[in-house]
């Protein structure tokens, strides 16, 4: 039988119970223990679906040791997100009471980002802005970037601290390739072009009072979409989601360095400044940055996390990554040895793996964000299968 959850939501009612996608066998410390890849030594328990009122889970965060915040974007239509609260109480006699999922905003624009800032606060991105709120107490949504593109293909914002609390903003391409109506791909393409280009990273510095934004430019530009950024050590890596061409194989996904001032190809060139197609002869590669490593095709790096050199966990000082494609390049967590700046010294190593669909064993996985707690356990969302995922020691047997 598969494994249904029963729980209270916000408002206090019950949902109707479903069959969950997976079908757990046996236990992994206090949850349901399920059958996919995992380092040895290791479990992976589901902790909650879609009947605990998760909807289309995209970020999670530890705050406090038994305590979460997650962003559940709903879907893709406007205003369907939400900020929940996930608490646990694993020692729990009833399992139903293991965990509580609680609304604490609703009605947000298509929400992706999640960080803690150096001020101690929770920055929240959605579409068009970008928000923060103290951790405690009621949420207050004090608006700190507004006013950011948020049509097109690619609407949603991820955000990364870096040195001395600078903000920097994944802005999207808002096409695929910058193919216009008619099928033509302009050049220059007018996405990259101006003081407000698309496909690009913007560096805002923020302070106190309001308005709180003090400036906002292009810091990077020449990147379809920057939803896996994160700064490690002194390096600001950036995940590519490349163009979605229709083989298998092509073009790659890249690893980037981005810099002040560095261009990085979008729509021009893929990979290592290999012409993209509609390109060919515009002659417009030379002068980009070649990417530090190519990923395969299609493996869609959603999420990159860089986990602090003091955590207790196989991936401290590591930088993980969540490769969320639904071809057989993604589902799957990966993680990247770093030298002392923060580059990655090596390929990524596959972490969790064997996600593949397997009837009445587990859905194809679908890994959107991660966070590694304060106890060094491994918490996959996935948005899809509407799952939080958690990977962590296999308990000892009594």
């Amino acid at each position: 039988m598969k494994w249904l959850v029963a729980g209270a939501l916000a408002l206090g009612t019950v949902t109707a119970a479903s069959a969950a996608p997976y079908t757990p066998k046996g236990t992994c410390g206090a949850f349901p223990k399920v059958d996919v890849a995992v380092p040895a030594g290791y479990c992976m328990a589901l902790v909650a679906d879609n009947t605990r009122g998760l909807r289309f889970p995209r970020r999670i965060v530890e705050l406090a040791p038994n305590r979460f915040w997650i962003i559940d974007m709903g879907n893709w239509e406007p205003r369907q997100g939400r900020l929940l609260e996930m608490t646990l109480n694993e020692g729990a006699a009833d399992p139903a009471e293991r965990v509580r999922i609680n609304t604490l905003a609703s009605k947000l624009d298509r929400p992706l980002a999640l960080v803690i800032g150096p001020d101690g606060k929770a920055y929240i991105g959605e579409a068009g802005r970008i928000w923060r709120t103290a951790t405690t107490g009621p949420v207050v949504q004090e608006v700190v970037v507004d006013g950011l593109p948020s049509d097109g293909a690619h609407p949603l914002k991820e955000i990364a601290f870096g040195p001395n609390g600078r903000l920097f903003i994944n802005v999207g391409s808002a096409s695929d390739a910058c193919r216009d109506d008619g099928g033509r791909q302009p050049a220059p393409c007018p996405e990259v072009e101006g003081a407000k280009p698309r496909a690009a990273v913007y560096e805002a510095v923020l302070g106190d009072g309001s308005p709180a934004l003090k400036s906002l430019r292009p810091y990077a530009t020449g990147l379809r979409n920057s939803v896996a950024l994160a700064w490690v050590g002194g390096t600001l890596l950036q995940g590519e989601n490349s163009i979605d061409y229709p083989e298998a194989t092509q073009p790659p996904e890249e690893l980037n360095v981005l810099r002040d001032g560095s261009r990085h190809g979008w729509p021009y060139c893929v990979g290592d400044r290999v012409p993209a197609r509609g390109y060919e002869k515009a002659n417009l590669c030379r002068n980009t940055e070649a990417p530090l490593q190519g990923w395969p095709a299609h493996a869609a790096p959603l999420q990159l996390l860089a986990v602090p050199v003091g955590n207790p966990s196989p991936w401290a000082g590591q930088v993980l990554v969540a490769w969320h494609g639904h071809r057989p390049t993604g589902q799957r967590v990966m993680a990247m040895k770093v030298d002392a700046k923060g580059v990655p010294a090596g390929p990524p190593v596959e972490v969790v793996g064997g996600w593949a669909a397997s009837p009445d064993v587990r859905p194809k996985g679908a890994p959107t964000g991660l966070t590694v707690d304060r106890s060094g356990r491994l918490w996959i969302v996935e948005d899809r299968n509407k799952t939080v995922m958690l990977v962590q020691r296999e308990p000892k047997q009594p």
